[in-house]
């Protein structure tokens, strides 16, 4: 059966004028059902049926199975049809609902029919050759996975999925049924999905299709549809585009590219960022990177119901200072392999800076984990599991001892078997269910919820404190296990959005996100199986300054000591 279901329309099947055709050709039947609603835009459904049956040695025979159009009344309209997820979600669930026809084939005898339903013209006698090529599309895109292991497929095939075109080039859609492409969530993404899986050429695609985008030293939060303004309310897009093109270049080499197309962009983001851009994000006189104004969500933790921003993190969040030091130690390394000595030192000198304070401000000594936000009022002690990315991204600002500490401060509060809690259930705002109206919902999206796509700076962190011991690595793997059956009981093949903070914790949300498979494909590939990229070498290195080798080990241990002492 063939459905339509136009959402808030009151009694369609009186609206609806249903115009059809059916008419006989060589390879089948092909049929076009034009839909005009009251004279508005027209909309229209091409559907082909290519109907043949095999006979007992294999041939294909010359006639096909009657196929009957059935536009009786009955199959028109089911009034006042109610949706039972919508009614838990609070939305309109009551509609009622229009089916144009009703398919009907006569299958005796042994006869085949075939369906095709697209948004593209297909050529009803390829059918099987469509059916092939999409059995060997999906077997390319579980076999490009680096490792040989069922569950790394499986998330190779998944991630194949979220990447679209946007006009020429290449983009990630964020999640699956109700996101387009975020900003954040494609950088956040991109290595898993593409990395990872060889598609290089697609990486560096999308990687040339958001400069285009860049205003005032800021990424866009999300691409609007056609004839919209993008929307640039986000602190942390930007500075993902520094680790997405990181690991570009560590796993491709490809230093051209980066130079020539990312680095002058960077150059002037940084630019930005120290002399100020919008929504008051500026480094301040600590070298840290302060941001936020009254109304507005800037980090990933973004649900706001009308004025109500539910998790404002005005102020200096401890992940936003974590991936400001790690783009400025990017930066320090691009400038060193460009010959830029200028920037080498600029970058550097920003990043110990940024470093000290950094660990005077945000450590919490009787936690022994650090600040959620300081803004100068007493600092955010909520623990959270925003703090991981101090430890998890590839440049820290922590010693060894803290990076430890914090980890198991959040695995002690925060993890679960599918994800890292968003809020510590100790916490009096803690929220464990997903349930209710759009309020409710939104009001536990970021108290609570548990997002699997922090298992895989979790899982990174974790191993990188136990310095990548085979115990590390195996304990891993076992916390992985349950994302793994989860892959049969959301979105099949998929990973979901979000689960209840509370057990059993049930998925909610997307039924499929991008980051979600994509970091737990990043996690389990580089860390737990430790499959490294190796690029290429380049043939005419640049010249390193003498002054710059050894400085990661030197800064850290200086800025450490400064901050005991």
């Amino acid at each position: 059966m063939l459905s339509t279901y136009p959402r808030r329309t009151r009694s369609p099947c009186h609206a609806w004028i249903v115009l059809y055709s059916l008419r006989r050709t060589a390879s089948g039947f092909d049929r076009e059902l034009v839909f005009d609603h009251a004279g508005s835009e027209k909309l229209r459904v091409a559907l082909s049926a290519a109907i043949a049956y095999l006979a007992g040695s294999g041939g294909i025979a010359s006639e096909a199975p009657p196929a009957f159009l059935d536009h009786e009344v009955r199959h028109l309209a089911a009034a006042n049809f109610e949706y039972d997820a919508e009614r838990e979600r609070g939305l309109d669930f009551s509609e009622d609902l229009f089916n144009p026809c009703a398919l009907r084939f006569d299958l005796r005898l042994g006869r085949q029919a075939s369906v095709i339903a697209s948004t593209e013209q297909r050529d009803v006698a390829q059918a099987a050759e469509y059916r092939q090529g999409e059995i060997t599309r999906r077997r390319n895109a579980a076999m490009s996975s680096p490792v040989e292991d069922a569950f790394a497929q499986d998330l190779a095939n998944a991630a194949d999925q979220y990447i679209v075109c946007r006009g020429n080039q290449k983009t990630v859609i964020a999640g699956y049924h109700w996101f387009s492409d975020w900003g954040r969530d494609t950088m956040i993404a991109l290595p898993g999905l593409t990395l990872l899986t060889g598609k290089h050429d697609i990486a560096r695609s999308i990687l040339r299709t958001f400069p285009q985008h860049v205003d005032q030293g800021m990424l866009p939060n999300r691409f609007p549809d056609a004839g919209e303004t993008p929307e640039y309310n986000t602190v942390d897009a930007t500075l993902w585009f520094f680790d997405a093109a990181r690991a570009y270049l560590a796993y491709t080499g490809d230093s051209d590219f980066v130079r020539n197309e990312l680095y002058p962009v960077f150059a002037d983001i940084i630019s930005w960022h120290v002399r100020g851009t919008r929504y008051g994000i500026k480094v301040d006189s600590c070298g840290l990177l302060a941001s936020g104004e009254q109304g507005v969500q800037l980090t990933w933790m973004d649900a706001k119901v009308g004025d109500w921003v539910v998790t404002p993190r005005r102020g200096k969040p401890v992940e936003i200072q974590a991936l400001w030091y790690n783009a400025l130690c990017i930066m320090e390394d691009f400038a060193t392999r460009f010959g830029d000595e200028t920037g080498q030192k600029r970058y550097r000198n920003m990043a110990t800076v940024a470093s000290w304070s950094f660990n005077r401000l945000f450590w919490n000594e009787n936690s022994g984990c650090l600040y959620d936000v300081t803004n100068g009022a007493p600092p955010d002690a909520s623990i959270r599991p925003n703090q991981i990315f101090a430890v998890s991204l590839t440049h820290t600002m922590l010693s060894p001892e803290r990076a430890k500490s914090v980890v198991e401060k959040v695995q002690e509060h925060l993890l679960t078997p599918y994800g890292l809690r968003s809020l510590a259930p100790s916490d009096p705002h803690y929220r464990g269910r997903y349930t209710g109206g759009p309020t409710e919902r939104d009001g536990a999206y970021h108290q609570g919820t548990v997002w699997p796509w922090l298992m895989g700076p979790f899982i990174t962190a974790y191993i990188r404190i136990n310095g990548g011991s085979d115990t590390a690595r195996r304990q891993a793997a076992d916390w992985l296990t349950p994302l793994k059956e989860h892959l049969a009981d959301g979105g099949l093949g998929h990973i979901s959005e979000i689960l209840d903070g509370d057990a059993p914790q049930r998925p909610c949300g997307c039924v499929a996100q991008a980051w979600s498979v994509a970091e737990i494909l990043r996690a389990y590939v580089e860390d737990v199986k430790r499959v490294r990229p190796t690029a290429p070498v380049e043939t005419e290195p640049v010249p390193v300054p003498a002054q710059t080798k050894g400085r990661s080990a030197a800064r850290v241990g200086l800025q450490v000591a400064k901050v005991q002492g």
